[in-house]
């Protein structure tokens, strides 16, 4: 039985994929296997030894210390393209609140209630509300992953001219991607030429303030920003001052913070991404059966920190084993299974930055009890190990 912690209400049709045969999960668990999370800040939660692995329900893990995990050899998982629909949907519904000034015109048409004569106020007062269609326009979307290749096919659907940037597109987004649209080769051919540009990058060291003071001087004159990613993708005060100037006309943020509330041309939508129902349930399902999936046969799909396995179990036994990825841990492991006369049936090594995944299938049936209670010990006690699981 697999005890598993949720950090956060997560969607019965999630839930419902853990058998409660083989996972007891609860809002209360105590020293779980596993742990279900999705918005919930975990920095400052103890992560105990019996953690095997944290499935965040959603694409983003700020909220999870990676490097920790990392060190106790916990996999984190998370649900990159299970809300992909749902944010280009308010992507798009973005890029056109960018253009019509229709958030305006709403508010002041709220302005005249109680006149006599609102038809013939809002025929008079019309047109401080104009905006261009954003058909023909240009439309530059930089990172092209699973709603990146979405937003570019939509744009494109509406008759805009799109071009994309993504140096490290996968051969599956690729397959999605319209032939249509114009591929840049660095990001300031999107700069130059976009009356519109569209953000869909992770945030890290590379990318913190990636849309900066420097960045902005390259835009054309106009230029609207989208930006359904992370806040801090954009330096506030760059954009600030350029929404000012009128050097950028409009800003659209799924992320408000209290620099920006309130300045003129600038949307704040409170992080409405990912929040349809569709996205929650997509989210949930793929979370939960990620985790299931690692818990009973060790396969590792769409880990944040740790690499791609992923084969079936057989009927023998199966040894995991985290390790850092530095030479001369894979042969001590061998070495020590040949010492114990256990034959080697089949096995993958992969790696992924800093940390690697050794899965190994044995042709000597199962391994039990202490046997391999002495393997794991054995194995644990080699340099860069972190932890050994027999399953």
């Amino acid at each position: 039985m697999f005890h598993i912690l949720t950090l956060n209400n997560i969607a019965a049709v999630g839930l419902n994929q853990l058998p409660a045969d083989r996972f007891n999960v609860s809002a209360d668990a105590a020293d779980p296997e596993g742990i279900l999370v999705r918005s919930a800040s975990m920095h400052e939660m103890e992560l105990g030894d019996n953690l095997m692995a944290i499935a965040r329900a959603g694409a983003g893990v700020n909220n999870i210390p990676i490097e920790k995990c990392n060190e106790k050899g916990i996999v984190l998982f998370n649900t990159p393209g299970a809300n992909a629909n749902a944010v280009r949907e308010l992507v798009m519904a973005g890029v056109l609140l960018s253009s019509r000034k229709i958030m305006d015109g709403i508010s002041w048409a709220l302005t005249l209630k109680g006149e006599k004569d609102v038809p013939g106020l809002v025929e008079n007062g019309k047109s401080k509300f104009a905006g261009p269609e954003i058909a023909g326009k240009n439309m530059g979307v930089i990172g092209l992953g699973a709603v990146g290749v979405l937003v570019a096919n939509a744009c494109n659907s509406m008759n805009m001219q799109v071009e994309g940037f993504d140096p490290y597109i996968s051969v599956d987004s690729a397959w999605h991607l319209s032939r249509s649209i114009i591929k840049a080769s660095t990001p300031d051919m999107i700069y130059e030429t976009s009356d519109y540009i569209s953000l869909h990058l992770p945030l890290n060291d590379d990318t913190r303030n990636m849309i900066n003071r420097d960045v902005i001087s390259k835009m054309k004159d106009g230029v609207r920003i989208m930006n359904f990613s992370r806040g801090e993708l954009v330096d506030n005060d760059a954009i600030k001052e350029a929404l000012k100037s009128g050097k950028v006309s409009a800003y659209v943020t799924d992320f408000p913070n209290g620099e920006l509330l309130g300045v003129e041309n600038v949307i704040c939508i409170p992080h409405l991404g990912a929040s349809t129902p569709e996205s929650e349930e997509n989210c949930a399902v793929m979370a939960a059966n990620q985790l299931k999936r690692f818990l009973e046969d060790g396969s590792i799909i769409n880990s944040v920190n740790m690499p791609e396995c992923d084969f079936p179990l057989t009927e023998r036994s199966r040894i995991c084993v985290i390790h850092q990825n530095i030479p001369n841990v894979v042969g001590p492991v061998t070495t020590a299974l040949a010492k114990r006369s256990i034959n080697i049936d089949n096995m993958v090594n992969k790696s992924k930055k800093t940390m690697a995944y050794t899965m190994i299938d044995v042709d000597n049936g199962h391994l039990k009890g202490g046997e391999a209670d002495k393997l794991k010990t054995e194995l644990l006690a080699i340099n860069g190990v972190i932890k050994v699981r027999v399953i």
